[in-house]
């Protein structure tokens, strides 16, 4: 071990080749072949690999094929405008592709604060987070049945809650230009109303009802022509839950998608409440873990 060690470090115990030895182009060979945490951790080891690590052919097969458009967009969500994209457009040219890459991974704001993406670091595929404030909520304006409450269990802070209504609905969509990949959409949604007392978590249960009598249908759909639809009871109070809606496949990361999405219980035989909603999550689908609630039916 110490020997590979003194090796890596370029350092010379006796005769023979070490790393440092190595040709740059040979070790940029080495790191295509990992992953960007990986490329990182090998950048430690000497010279040559801290070079190679630094390399544009290196990291831009890290990203996406659309890299550009994604960093006009995060350029404009940082609160330029057109020409703030386009200049970011010109920059993704120009700029180290390791500093794009490190931009793209940093989560970023848009459409008003409402929606936030950001680049995966173990692969090469985008998660967006809508707020629930850009959702279109049934009754939303009327607070004997929603309201917007602050909740520091929220990337945005705030998240809908609901004392009661006889039809809940909640829909929304978004149009982004995604990388290629297949993608899962998820409601991220919390029975009870959870807050905060004498520092300790705690969370009431006052308006909880209704879920258990009929299940809450799940749609989603894209501008290609895909599909998808669940339904499941909601359970298990107390703690957030990413109900699967469906998955989706991006074939041409050139052209935007467009995608729409309902969490809806439109039988009005009964009220329902106790319900928070946070956001709806998009993220690809080698992240998820396909294990689904057991109430799914």
């Amino acid at each position: 071990m110490g020997a590979v060690a003194s090796s890596a470090r370029g350092g010379r115990g006796g005769e023979g080749t070490v790393l440092g030895d190595l040709p740059e182009s040979c070790v940029a060979e080495v790191l295509l072949r990992l992953d960007p945490p990986e490329i990182c951790r090998m950048a430690r080891l000497s010279r040559t690999f801290r070079g190679a690590a630094s390399g544009d052919g290196v990291w831009e097969s890290k990203l996406p094929r659309n890299y550009a458009r994604l960093l006009a967009v995060a350029a404009a969500g940082d609160g330029g405008e057109r020409q703030a994209a386009a200049t970011a457009a010109l920059e993704a040219e120009s700029l180290p592709k390791k500093e794009v890459y490190a931009r793209l991974c940093r989560r970023t704001r848009f459409d008003g604060g409402k929606k936030e993406f950001w680049l995966d670091k173990g692969g090469r595929g985008i998660c967006m987070s809508i707020s629930s404030m850009a959702l279109s909520i049934t009754g939303i304006d009327d607070r004997r049945y929603w309201n917007f409450i602050p909740n520091d269990e929220s990337r945005f802070h705030t998240v809908a809650y609901l004392s009661q209504i006889w039809w809940f609905e909640v829909r929304g969509e978004v149009e982004f230009c995604f990388p290629e990949g297949t993608y899962s959409l998820f409601y991220r949604v919390h029975l009870g109303r959870p807050f905060k007392r004498l520092g300790r978590r705690v969370c009431s249960s006052e308006h909880i009802h209704g879920w258990d009598i009929k299940p809450v249908r799940f749609q989603m759909s894209t501008s290609d022509g895909q599909q998808a639809q669940s339904k499941c009871y909601l359970t298990d109070p107390g703690v957030w839950i990413n109900h699967h809606v469906g998955d989706f496949v991006v074939k041409d990361s050139s052209k935007p998608t467009n995608i729409r999405f309902a969490m809806i219980q439109i039988d009005c035989t009964h009220t329902k409440g106790g319900l928070c909603v946070d956001s709806v999550v998009v993220k690809p689908q080698y992240l998820t873990q396909k294990k689904l609630p057991r109430c799914y039916v």
